[in-house]
């Protein structure tokens, strides 16, 4: 038994020599290790043995069997090699060729503007607050001086998630920072109700209209929220911070105007105008060819916005506005459609 075991082995050792490829090889395995082969049949016949031999052609059978494994993985591996070689010479591989480039994950655009208006009033001295997405009618609409048949309710087409038993405090999706403001003032005031403390805050969020989309209006959009409320506060106060603010978002040499407009929760009210930058002042879609296009609404806080916070408007006064990301981004980059920044387009997302 013996001697057939080192016959095997010399024998499957031989022509595994002359294998050059992986079937041959796979068929050298099946024949010299598979349960068919005479290897495996010497391991059978281990039971017909004397106690005697068995220990010994046991052990024996065990070496052959490992011997010829270990010459297995040997032989796959040089096979293994040499097509690789052969795969190098007979392809040319250049390697002066680049290389594929790995694509490098980076914030949304409208995310990196956000964080840098967020930079710029933090230097102004404004804390960050941030406050709920889904909000109630009450809060959305009626503590900011909104009746439930206001006319100016028709100026936002509002996405309403429940209204069932609620009557006038429906559940809805805010259509604007401005509920903040009231969440801001009562939660300042909490602490300390006869004398609150001023605020000064910015308070970014994304907002819900359902309204026509065009080239500068969107269904979704990100706005930051401006509040400071303190004692002596005038119009002048806010006109001087918008200007700061502007000059550092879009350089010195930056123009912009204030309209006189209306909203319900401040008094007086502006919208403010930076100068197209996209046209160049020429007139385009971006900016409706006015050569201006408005970067955010403003106002001094209507004394009744101030009262439902928990701050008495004899004593107190503040201002407030609502700026939008995305439009500041279109006048930095010249960007002429701001339904890019929810398109999901790649193209228009790995340039920033």
């Amino acid at each position: 038994m013996l001697d057939k075991l080192n016959e095997i082995e010399k024998s499957a050792l031989e022509s595994l020599a002359a294998i050059t490829d992986q079937a041959a090889l796979d068929a050298w395995r099946v024949s010299m290790l598979g349960r068919s082969s005479e290897l495996m049949q010497v391991f059978a016949g281990l039971g017909k043995l004397s106690k005697e031999e068995k220990p010994v052609v046991g052990t024996e059978a065990n070496r052959v069997k490992v011997a010829l494994e270990s010459a297995l993985a040997e032989r796959a591996e040089a096979i293994k090699n040499a097509a690789l070689a052969k795969s190098l010479e007979e392809e040319k591989l250049d390697v002066t060729l680049p290389g594929r480039s790995v694509n490098i994950g980076r914030l949304h655009p409208s995310t990196q503007q956000l964080r840098h208006v967020l930079d710029i009033l933090a230097e102004m001295g404004f804390q960050v607050y941030t406050s709920r997405e889904v909000e109630t009618d009450e809060y959305n609409f009626q503590l900011l001086n909104f009746p439930p048949d206001h006319p100016a309710r028709d100026m936002q087409d509002t996405m309403y998630i429940e209204a069932g038993d609620r009557g006038d405090n429906p559940i809805l999706l805010r259509t604007q920072t401005s509920p903040g403001q009231i969440r801001a003032m009562r939660e300042f005031a909490e602490t300390n109700p006869n004398d609150p403390p001023p605020i000064r805050i910015a308070s970014p969020g994304m907002c819900f209209r359902h309204e026509q989309i065009t080239a500068r209006s969107e269904i979704q959009f990100n706005q930051v929220e401006g509040l400071a409320v303190g004692k002596n506060i005038t119009f002048a106060d806010l006109k001087g911070t918008i200007a700061d603010f502007v000059r550092r978002m879009f350089g010195e040499g930056a123009r912009l105007r204030f309209r006189a407009s209306y909203f319900p929760f401040t008094e007086p009210s502006a919208e403010v105008d930076v100068e197209c930058f996209v046209c160049g002042g020429k007139g385009c879609q971006v900016c409706k060819n006015s050569g201006w296009l408005e970067i955010l609404g403003c106002g001094m806080v209507h004394p009744v916005v101030l009262q439902n916070g928990g701050y008495d408007p004899k004593i107190y006064s503040g201002f407030a506005w609502g700026m939008g990301p995305e439009r500041q981004l279109m006048l930095r980059n010249k960007i002429n459609d701001i339904r890019y920044f929810w398109g999901n387009d790649v193209r228009f997302l790995e340039q920033f």
